[in-house]
């Protein structure tokens, strides 16, 4: 039997994780409604325009995060590296920029920060792929070295301000309305462009199909004619690039650069990613379900902060939502091997 030929088993095995990851993403919508509901019968200034555009503005950062952390995941990886290279690009780009007194433009910094980011996740890829170590143990290794290393050879001060090509974006909105006072950024409008790249590649391109079944089974993916090496090296490279810019970002909206930004939102992250469907796994997730993950952890997260909880309980819930997200998926998975047991025990 070739590999491309799918025996009914195998057919039922391949609809299971489309059914589970529908069915994920229409509960995640019912929760976030629910959520709103909630939030505005006990606060009605919850439901506005202006609380509307406050998440969609502190989502941004998070949903470019996201995306990088969803590749890795699908592949079956864990990446807790990607807040360092995004600091690191941002900040080493900014301080080239500012302190070399040289503004390369809007297009020139983009660049500049996505090629240390892609260096960055380089290593990464390399030493993960050539010496099959695990991708958390290599990256919280790597997390290390790269913060060390800016704040040791790059720069450990604040800087205010930004290069004069890229300042105007930071107050640039797209939607700006006056009463009541409600902004939507412009940087929306390239992070979902960004989204929408990353469901094409992962919907329509080989290399995407291969990140699923390096995920489901690398050896099986290895038989099955995909370049698992070369997809891994490639994997983190784009990761480290997808980060770079979701730290430009972070940098832009906040109007300045702190190397000690960023480091220590690895959890929000990651919990928006399983929660959206991504199996920690590997073998599963979709675009949508990682957005709509992000979404959640945000309005929580803001509806505790209407309500006076204390950061810490913040970050309490963000890693309970955590923990169930992975015990449900323990559970499921389960269900799923005995489902495909007694099926194949029936068909013999």
């Amino acid at each position: 039997m070739t590999a491309l030929t799918q025996t009914p088993t195998s057919r039922s095995r391949a609809n299971r994780p489309k059914t589970f990851r529908t069915t994920s993403e229409w509960v995640l919508v019912g929760i976030i409604a629910l959520l709103v509901l909630v939030m505005s019968l006990v606060n009605p200034d919850f439901f506005s325009v202006h609380t509307l555009f406050s998440i969609l503005r502190s989502a941004l950062v998070p949903t470019v995060f996201a995306l990088a952390v969803l590749l890795i995941i699908i592949s079956g990886g864990i990446d807790v590296s990607f807040p360092a290279i995004a600091i690191f690009a941002a900040y080493t780009t900014i301080s080239l920029s500012q302190r070399g007194g040289i503004d390369p433009g809007v297009i020139g910094v983009l660049v500049i920060a996505i090629v240390i980011g892609a260096t960055l996740g380089l290593v990464n890829g390399a030493v993960i792929a050539r010496f099959k170590l695990p991708t958390l143990i290599v990256t919280l290794a790597t997390q290390g070295i790269f913060k060390g290393a800016l704040l040791a050879y790059v720069g450990s001060t604040y800087i205010a301000g930004l290069p004069a090509s890229v300042a105007p974006y930071s107050t640039a909105n797209l939607i700006a309305i006056e009463s009541p006072r409600a902004n939507l950024p412009l940087l929306i409008v390239p992070v979902a462009l960004l989204v929408v790249g990353v469901w094409l590649l992962l919907s329509k391109t080989m290399f995407g199909r291969g990140l699923y079944a390096i995920g489901g089974d690398t050896e099986s993916a290895r038989r099955a004619g995909f370049p698992v090496m070369r997809f891994q090296v490639t994997l983190y490279v784009l990761a480290g690039a997808i980060a770079a810019v979701g730290g430009l970002i972070h940098v832009v909206l906040g109007r300045s650069a702190n190397p000690q930004d960023l480091v220590g939102t690895e959890l929000d992250v990651i919990a928006a990613v399983v929660l959206g469907g991504a199996s920690i796994f590997g073998g599963r997730g979709s675009v949508i379900g990682t957005v709509l993950g992000v979404l959640l952890v945000q309005i929580i997260n803001n509806s505790l902060i209407l309500m006076g909880v204390p950061t810490a309980w913040q970050r309490a819930s963000v890693g309970l939502l955590l923990a169930v997200g992975v015990g449900v998926q323990a559970v499921m998975a389960k269900r799923a091997a005995k489902r495909t047991f007694v099926l194949d025990t029936e068909k013999e």
